[in-house]
C-alpha cells in the first residue's frame, strides 16, 4: 500500500495498482515510518488485518467537491461490519441536501474517487442487489475486507 501524507495528515492510502492513484504524488509525502501519521495508519491497518475493529482513527485532511465531501462522510458512517448500497447513500444525499432525487451512479463516481481507502470505508458500499460492485482495488480485496468484518456477499461466497 501507499501513504501519502501532507506532514501531519493522512491524505492518501492506496492499494499498490489501483488506478485512481494521484500522478502528482511525490517522494516526499512518501517518506514511510518518518511521520508519525504513517505509523498510526500502519498500526490501524495491522488491527483491521487482523479482523479487528480499530478504536482510533488517524488524522486524516480531506480536499474535494463539496458534493464528494458529503459523500465520503457518508461512508464514514457506515459502522464496522454493516454496508450501505449505493442508492441508499444518493437518498442521504437527497435528504440532506433538499433535492428530489440523487443518482446512484454520481454516488459510485464519488465512491471510486475516495483518496483514503479502508480507513474511509468505501469497500461497505454494495450494489441494490448486495453484490459486489466496483473497488478501485478490485472486488477480491473488497471481498477479502468485508469478510473480515464478518460480511459474506453474493460474488464472494464460495
Amino acid at each position: 500500500m501507499t501513504a501519502v501524507s501532507d506532514g501531519t495528515n493522512l491524505v492518501g492510502l492506496y492499494f499498490d495498482g489501483q488506478h485512481n492513484i494521484p500522478h502528482h504524488i511525490d517522494d516526499r509525502s512518501l517518506e514511510a515510518g518518518t511521520l508519525s501519521v504513517f505509523r498510526q495508519t500502519a498500526a490501524w491497518l495491522d488491527t483491521d488485518f487482523k479482523g479487528e475493529q480499530p478504536q482510533f482513527t488517524p488524522k486524516i485532511r480531506l480536499q474535494a467537491t463539496p458534493f464528494r465531501m458529503r459523500v465520503w462522510r457518508i461512508l464514514q458512517s457506515i459502522p464496522y461490519g454493516e454496508t450501505l448500497t449505493y442508492q441508499n447513500i444518493a437518498q442521504e444525499v437527497s435528504r440532506q441536501t433538499g433535492q428530489a432525487r440523487m443518482s446512484a451512479q454520481a454516488v459510485g463516481g464519488a465512491v471510486a474517487h475516495n483518496p483514503i481507502c479502508i480507513i474511509i470505508p468505501c469497500h461497505r458500499v454494495v450494489g441494490k442487489d448486495g453484490s459486489l460492485t466496483g473497488y478501485a482495488g478490485g472486488l477480491d480485496r473488497k471481498a477479502g475486507l468485508l469478510a473480515l468484518e464478518g460480511q459474506q456477499h453474493p460474488s464472494s461466497a464460495q
